[in-house]
């Protein structure tokens, strides 16, 4: 029997620095609008969807970005968006700079921020939070760079792990999970999901097109080669679809990949962007097929050797091996 669901993902052009939310919301709307045409359920929208790339732009005082971040959803200006996903009946992944005031590790209350995504039920409800793990970039000014990649100042790493939710999506039960841009390069992301029968991973990234840190030569087609292989390689080995969804164009003078992509079980693309601007695709998406590798290949119950991977969570840093000495 069938588990049929259909996912949009709906890549968002350029969002310039100039712009407010008022400008972006409305071209969210306009791609619920479009998603509820072609029958969609379920739509995602990238990373930092609200905004420009932030991270790109160095301040001194943290307290004077707090325009590009949302202390609660839904906000005046994102309203409308949460009135259209009621209208139109549809679960939407969002992607957003989240500043919350809640305790830290020592259990002072001060106000953090984070890289966060949400899904958002039919009803208006958010079901399910997400922080992202893997921040890429670096806190201070570099002088190396061409364009800053300042995530490390702007956020903290999220503290929420890897959570899935099981929620209706138009009459199935699905197994929802979330992943934001570089937690798409790590196996062990999809592999927290996959341990939790994670069924659909939506994903939102902000990626340059071109490698910025003048560190060696990086191709702009590896550049899109490496991020389609990471959500493929995932998709693949914890059996799940796989919604990847990119900012696109020339953004405040810097180039965002696209690239917007949905991937089966079986690691195989479904559908490609192929614009640099605010695109929607569209794949039915039959869950039935996440169970031949979640009961073959990888059938974690019966192949996983917890005893071999102590490595993995013993140790950041990679080391050099032994030397071999001949006798």
């Amino acid at each position: 029997m069938k588990r049929l669901i259909t996912v949009a993902a709906a890549q968002l052009g350029p969002i310039q620095r100039a712009e407010g939310r008022d400008v972006v919301v409305a071209r969210m709307v306009r791609l619920l609008e479009r998603a509820h045409q072609r029958g969609a359920n379920v739509v995602v929208f990238p990373e930092l969807a609200l905004t420009t790339f932030f991270p790109r732009w160095y301040v001194e005082n943290l307290d004077e970005a707090d325009g590009w971040y949302e202390e609660t959803l839904p906000s005046p200006a994102t309203q409308p968006l949460f009135d259209a996903i009621r209208r139109y009946g549809l679960t939407c992944y969002l992607g957003y700079a989240e500043i919350a005031h809640e305790p830290d590790e020592q259990g002072v209350l001060r106000k953090r921020r984070f890289n966060t995504s949400v899904v958002i039920a039919p009803s208006g409800e958010i079901v399910l939070k997400y922080r992202k793990v893997h921040l890429p970039g670096h806190k201070e000014f570099s002088t190396i760079r061409k364009v800053q990649h300042l995530e490390k100042r702007y956020f903290e790493v999220g503290n929420l792990g890897f959570p899935v939710v099981r929620a209706p999506v138009a009459g199935v039960e699905v197994n929802m999970g979330m992943l934001i841009c570089n937690d798409r390069r790590w196996p062990e992301s999809w592999r927290e999901l996959g341990l939790q029968q994670v069924e659909l991973v939506m994903l939102g990234y902000n990626t340059p097109a071109v490698n910025q840190e003048n560190r060696g030569f990086e191709a702009p087609y590896q550049r899109q080669f490496h991020s389609q292989l990471s959500i493929q390689a995932g998709c693949y080995q914890n059996a799940t679809f796989g919604v990847g969804v990119a900012k696109a164009g020339n953004e405040d003078g810097c180039e965002l990949l696209g690239h917007s992509v949905i991937v089966n079980p079986q690691g195989e693309v479904m559908a490609l962007a192929s614009t640099w601007d605010d695109e929607l695709i569209v794949a039915d998406c039959n869950l039935e097929m996440c169970e031949l590798g979640r009961n073959t290949i990888f059938n974690f119950a019966q192949h996983r050797r917890l005893e071999a991977y102590t490595r993995i969570t013993s140790q950041t840093g990679s080391v050099a091996p032994s030397v071999w000495n001949p006798a």
